[in-house]
């Protein structure tokens, strides 16, 4: 399946379906972004415009140069999975030819606040927050209670102004701690250079949006899969909690993600699916990933031609990712996932080829990227529901929602029948085990090793840094706030 939507950052192409943009339109509006004025005049006389500015915060999800690097690390969401995938240590860069992520796997890029590698998220991040806020201030602010299909665009850009700040919480804390301040909080446009805010009113903001959002989006029949539904609204709430690890979250986050289980909108990804290349966002068990098209002109700047010895790019050219070999070496030999990786010695050695790859087969083969981009599947909140109830003392619902998902990764029920007689803490490594295996490459590992305090070693396939141990909360494995915020803004001193 293949949508194409609309590409409405500029907002002019988008009014141009209905009406030509006048010259004055074009010189009062010539950044990426729409400005607050325009959003407001521009929606109250055409409201879709509102939904296209959405769009556009969808559309640097994926796009190239959204963290205003210009490298070709730098092509949004799926850049930072990879980032945080190689800092907890369970991607390896096995080989390095050309040098992307050297200074990850090295851990050299986060200890320096100089480096642009810092500069990356904390920009793509923010950029959403603007764009959320744009369409938050038009339809008349935080407390505004629009209808129709704006209270719709509001809640996406409530959901998505909440997925921002989420991901700047993991990746520039170093684990959650509510009085120590963290991020500057921007919640409007035009706001002046902001201090940092402690972390307890960056998570209350994450929560209050998300809720917000989750209540708006109800009836909300999304065209595709790249637009935030209800389901999506609560999985990132879910997720939320889980990342502050009280007995009180770990609850919310188990009852939101069985909640999402039993609305029965998404299938678990089964046996077959699980070695059939990850490519496809019209995928059941898939929840939110970006349809792409040849018209967004992705290539080898993307996460396929990272990752995938099978698109035209550094995967396959000099540029390996692995599994790391202890992670590998923990993964049953009857489990359908250990199937995922080439099992040889060599280049090709426990790289992903039997998961994520372009249908083709043929080595270097896709030269403009149409695979599709996985943000979220529904298998993550079986894993999320397991964790959590494991951490509450709740074992039966976690032996439940496990046993569910191994069921499908296991043809002999023999093979997990062990997960019946664990409880405790060994419940809670099991389930953070199968999140590791099951969504490796992913870009949720690191955020599974933070919330459940995780030591990882590295095994010996690693380019740089192999054997060493990394604690969760080591300051190598949080990015630095970037030099360009330290000078821009006044209250912040790193």
């Amino acid at each position: 399946m293949k949508i194409n939507f609309l590409k409405s950052i500029a907002a002019c192409a988008f009014i141009a379906l209905s009406y030509s943009c006048s010259e004055d339109f074009l010189e009062t509006s010539p950044s990426q972004f729409i400005k607050s004025d325009d959003v407001a005049v521009s929606g109250a006389l055409k409201p879709e415009v509102l939904a296209g500015t959405v769009n556009g915060m969808y559309e640097m999800m994926f796009l190239t140069g959204t963290g205003g690097d210009g490298g070709h690390d730098d092509f949004g969401q799926k850049g930072y999975d990879i980032f945080s995938d190689m800092l907890c240590g369970d991607m390896a860069l096995s080989v390095s030819t050309y040098g992307w992520y050297a200074g990850f796997t090295d851990y050299q890029s986060t200890v320096d606040y100089t480096n642009t590698d810092n500069y990356m998220p904390w920009r793509y991040y923010y950029r959403i927050i603007r764009s959320a806020n744009l369409v938050i201030d038009a339809l008349g602010g935080n407390e505004a209670q629009p209808t129709g299909d704006n209270a719709y665009n509001f809640a996406q850009a409530k959901a998505m102004r909440a997925y921002a700040y989420f991901y700047l919480t993991q990746f520039f804390i170093e684990e959650y701690n509510p009085n120590t301040a963290v991020l500057p909080i921007y919640t409007e446009v035009g706001q002046p250079a902001q201090p940092q805010s402690p972390t307890s009113e960056v998570f209350d903001l994450i929560i209050e949006d998300l809720s917000q959002a989750i209540t708006m989006l109800d009836g909300f029949n999304r065209s595709n899969k790249s637009k935030i539904n209800q389901n999506v609204a609560k999985s990132l709430l879910a997720y939320t909690y889980a990342a502050m690890d009280t007995p009180a979250s770990n609850q919310m986050a188990r009852d939101l993600a069985i909640e999402v289980i039993q609305s029965g909108e998404f299938p678990l990804t089964t046996k077959e699916e699980t070695t059939g290349g990850f490519n496809d966002v019209a995928t059941g068990s898939w929840m939110w990933g970006a349809d792409l098209t040849t018209e967004q002109g992705l290539d080898l700047i993307s996460w396929w031609g990272q990752m995938d010895v099978f698109t035209y790019s550094y995967a396959w050219a000099g540029d390996a990712k692995a599994i790391d070999s202890n992670l590998y070496a923990q993964i049953n030999a009857n489990d359908v996932r250990k199937g995922q990786f080439h099992p040889g010695s060599g280049y090709y050695n426990l790289l992903p080829i039997n998961k994520f790859y372009h249908p083709g087969r043929e080595i270097g083969g896709q030269r403009v990227v149409v695979t599709d981009y996985l943000y979220m599947r529904i298998d993550e909140l079986y894993l999320l529901a397991a964790e959590t109830a494991a951490k509450i003392g709740d074992d039966t619902t976690a032996h439940t929602y496990l046993n569910a998902l191994l069921a499908e990764r296991f043809d002999d029920p023999a093979d997990y029948a062990y997960v019946a007689g664990l409880s405790g803490q060994a419940l809670v490594d099991e389930a953070y085990l199968q999140t590791r295996i099951e969504l490796w490459g992913e870009g949720k590992s690191y955020l599974a090793m933070k919330r459940n305090q995780a030591t990882i070693t590295r095994g010996t396939n690693h380019y740089a840094q192999s054997g060493v141990s990394v604690a969760y909360n080591d300051d190598r494995l949080t990015w630095d706030i970037p030099q360009a915020e330290i000078q821009n803004n006044p209250n912040i001193n790193n």
